[in-house]
């Protein structure tokens, strides 16, 4: 006991020689943090909920004990490994203040106040504390990772069979539970079943966990654009709005079936069923990926039922949008990018290897127009920075994908006689910064402009202009008047922004928060009316049924629960579980998660990263924000976790 005290005022006085000693550093902080933290919340204008309350109190001390030990413990190692990471996770830190502080005003005001000193305090002072939480979190889990690997065995080993077989003996010696010696009888039996049968068993279990919601919702999620779509394969007119691969599929299916049985219903059920099929397919070689990587029986034991209930997945898993495939193919190409960033010469002679990240970056590039922007973001980084030794290698295999992707999109879009979709869904950022200021700020600008503004945007339609979705302007470009003189507006757009800088960032955050600020209330289509409701509080998820399709539930009570956590906030007002149906906590989860592998030297892990940060920067460009858009996140979150666990 004297020895702990004595070496504590050694370490206090160790802390006095680095600086600002470590309790008054942490005190000072933990002020400056709760006197900002109404910046850092959304009270809805009411800082005295935490000036004049008692609820500051308790938060102090937790900011000033956390900010106390990350300190200590940051000095006592020197910073670290020496302070590989220190400037990742500070950027991490500030950029994650400066979204949190943003973000609230954005979902109060619709605005950011960019001059604002307050705001400017507020983001200083917590990114100092988030930089320490961050990094001091990396060393905890990183001496988790060091003491779990210096244990003795992988976990390989000890699921092999002969050792589970031991395992289950010694804990029956130890335990006296009969269920503990029949659930290692079951593990023995499982480790033993060959490669095939335990994807069989996947599959099914997969299956039959979605079956109960398939008959609330039948015939299942007709929903985003689904009619478009169909309509197009009915009438034989098509367009390249929607990827045409995704529009045959979903169309030719349902054409298909009503043809053979006179029932839209059918054909939907029977899409739905065949994408749950595939679904599953592609969830359950993950588990077998992962356990091929080393993860731990209990995570995959866990993403399993993670996949087979948790509702974000469900809902997805059960819609005809085209984001459910390209989310999964998403999945199996990350697989192959960590194979190939840890060894990409083994991983080019292997025709499966081959074909897995072939086929799922083509397929992926088909069924979202962006999935080919961000892939072809990764190609030189794929090509420059993993392929060494074997860059020709690459090359052509990367040439490959993108000459069968230009061969497939451009064969079916001369085959089937597919009109352009135009400008507008890549000019959306701009379409509503213009709209934004013309809206607000609009006697600012000259007649000159105005008439130039109206060539492109009719003067009928700005005051369509809403801020958190551009659907409403953005249907009113005029694309042959944009395609006839580019230079012209974009002069235009350029001579505004110049002039109105914070207007054009305020018009673009307000469509793209929601992916970065955690505590977002999804709500963008609020008092949009549909087929068979009108949009309220919240607009998660689609959820109903498009026209020729009618909802026919089998089990009303869990349709009913699906539907509340679709188009009210009924999940959102649950602490801690919340988050995990937010877009904004899971891409800080993924970049908590990222950093740390920068932070671990595992820099094979950055590729697939990579990937998912350049899909992600494609969508903040995007009309909206919504979970369908980076649904990959849901699907990707326990390899997230699996590296924050195993560092694998």
């Amino acid at each position: 006991m004297k020895m702990g005290r004595k070496t504590e005022k050694i370490n206090k006085k160790e802390h006095g020689r680095d600086g600002i000693p470590a309790p008054v550093l942490s005190g000072l902080l933990a002020f400056a943090a709760v006197l900002t933290l109404p910046q850092m919340l959304n009270l809805h204008g009411n800082p005295l909920a935490v000036g004049n309350s008692w609820f500051g109190v308790p938060v102090y001390g937790m900011i000033w004990v956390s900010c106390y030990r990350a300190v200590t413990g940051i000095r006592q190692a020197g910073g670290g490994d020496g302070g590989h990471g220190m400037a990742v996770a500070g950027v991490t830190a500030c950029v994650f203040a400066v979204c949190l502080a943003f973000g609230v005003q954005l979902e109060s005001r619709e605005s950011v106040d960019f001059l604002s000193g307050v705001l400017w305090f507020a983001v200083l002072a917590w990114s100092l504390v988030f930089f320490l939480w961050i990094y001091y979190g990396w060393m905890l889990l990183d001496r988790r990772g060091d003491a779990g690997a210096g244990s003795g065995g992988t976990a390989e080993e000890a699921e092999k069979p002969g050792n589970a077989e031991k395992q289950g003996k010694a804990g029956m010696a130890k335990a006296d539970a009969g269920w503990m010696a029949r659930l290692r009888i079951l593990v023995g039996k499982w480790d033993g079943l060959s490669g095939k049968k335990r994807a069989a068993a996947t599959v099914c279990f997969f299956l039959l966990s979605w079956l109960p919601v398939f008959l609330a919702v039948y015939p299942g999620f007709f929903v985003y654009d689904a009619q478009e779509e169909l309509v197009q394969v009915q009438t034989r007119q098509f367009t390249t709005h929607h990827p045409l691969p995704h529009v045959l599929l979903l169309g030719g299916t349902i054409q298909a079936v009503h043809k053979l049985t006179g029932s839209y219903n059918a054909g939907i059920a029977a899409y739905t069923l065949l994408q749950m099929a595939g679904m599953a397919a592609v969830f359950a070689y993950v588990l077998s990926y992962m356990k091929k990587s080393g993860v731990r029986r209990w995570l995959r034991t866990v993403t399993a039922f993670y996949f087979g209930f948790f509702p974000v997945n469900v809902m997805f898993v059960l819609c005809s949008a085209k984001d459910g495939i390209f989310s999964a193919a998403l999945l199996l190409l990350l697989t192959a990018l960590a194979d190939f960033a840890k060894d990409a010469e083994t991983f080019l002679k292997s025709r499966g290897n081959l074909l897995r990240l072939a086929g799922s970056a083509l397929v992926m590039m088909c069924f979202r127009h962006n999935g080919m922007y961000a892939f072809l973001a990764l190609a030189p980084v794929l090509l420059f920075a993993f392929a060494k030794g074997c860059r020709r290698k690459t090359a052509l295999l990367l040439g490959t994908v993108f000459a069968a992707y230009a061969l497939v999109t451009t064969g079916l879009e001369a085959a089937l006689d597919a009109k352009g979709a135009g400008r507008q869904e890549m000019l959306t950022v701009p379409i509503q910064q213009l709209a934004r200021v013309w809206k607000y700020e609009g006697d600012s600008l000259t007649e000159e402009q105005k008439e130039t503004l109206y060539g492109i945007l009719p003067e009928e339609a700005l005051p369509y202009y809403t801020a958190k979705v551009s659907d409403g302007v953005k249907i009113w470009f005029d694309n042959e008047a944009f395609t006839a003189e580019p230079s012209k507006y974009i002069r235009l757009w350029a001579e505004i922004g110049l002039r109105h800088p914070f207007t054009y960032l305020n018009a673009w955050f307000m469509t793209s928060y929601g992916f970065w600020y955690p505590d977002t209330v999804v709500d963008v289509y609020r008092g949009n009316s549909v087929f068979t409701f009108t949009y309220a509080d919240s607009s998660f998820f689609g959820y109903e049924v498009e026209q020729p399709g009618e909802r026919h539930s089998l089990l009303p009570w869990l349709d009913g629960w699906y539907r509340d956590m679709s188009l009210e906030i009924a999940q959102q007002k649950v602490p801690v579980v919340s988050m995990l149906f937010s877009m904004g906590f899971l891409f800080w989860v993924f970049a908590f998660a990222c950093g740390y592998a920068y932070y671990r030297k595992k820099y094979s892990l950055l590729l697939p990263f990579a990937m998912l940060g350049f899909l992600w920067l494609t969508v903040i460009l995007g009309p909206t924000y919504l979970p369908r858009y980076v649904l990959v996140l849901w699907f990707a979150l326990p390899w997230a976790a699996a590296v924050l666990v195993n560092g694998v």
